[in-house]
C-alpha cells in the first residue's frame, strides 16, 4: 500500500489507485472540492513536494493552463495513488470561509481520464 505524507497532517497508508482528493479526506485534512472532482474549480489542488505523478489527465492539464497554474499545483481530484507521495494541501474548507468542502467526489477520476505524460511546461 503506498503511503502519503500530508505536510501538517501526517502520513498515512492509502489503498492503491485510490483517489488523492478521497484519502485526504478520509485522513481527516478538509481540502475542498467545490466541483465534485470534475477537473472544473481548482479547489482541491494540492503541491507536490514528492512523488509526482507522471501522467495527467487532460481536463486537469487544461484547467491548470486556463488558471495559468501549470507546473505550480496538481488537482487531487484527478490524481491515482498509486506510489508514496508528499503532498501540501493549499485550500482548506476553514481557511476559505466555506461552510462544507462540496460535493462528495466519486471513487473513480471524473470526467473518465484521458491520461497524457505530464508536461509542466506547457499543454
Amino acid at each position: 500500500m503506498p503511503k502519503i505524507t500530508i505536510l501538517g497532517h501526517g502520513t498515512f497508508e492509502v489503498e492503491h489507485g485510490q483517489r488523492l482528493v478521497n484519502a485526504l479526506q478520509e485522513n481527516g485534512v478538509n481540502l475542498g472540492h467545490r466541483c465534485g472532482g470534475y477537473a472544473r474549480c481548482t479547489t482541491c489542488r494540492v503541491e507536490v513536494i514528492a512523488g509526482e505523478p507522471e501522467v495527467i489527465s487532460r481536463a486537469e492539464q487544461d484547467k491548470l493552463v486556463e488558471r495559468e497554474l501549470l507546473g505550480e499545483v496538481r488537482l487531487s481530484c484527478q490524481i491515482l495513488v498509486e506510489e508514496d507521495m508528499t503532498v501540501k494541501p493549499l485550500m482548506m474548507v476553514e481557511e476559505m470561509g466555506w461552510s462544507d468542502p462540496g460535493p462528495p467526489p466519486e471513487e473513480t477520476v471524473t470526467p473518465i481520464p484521458d491520461w497524457i505524460e505530464h508536461s509542466p511546461e506547457g499543454a
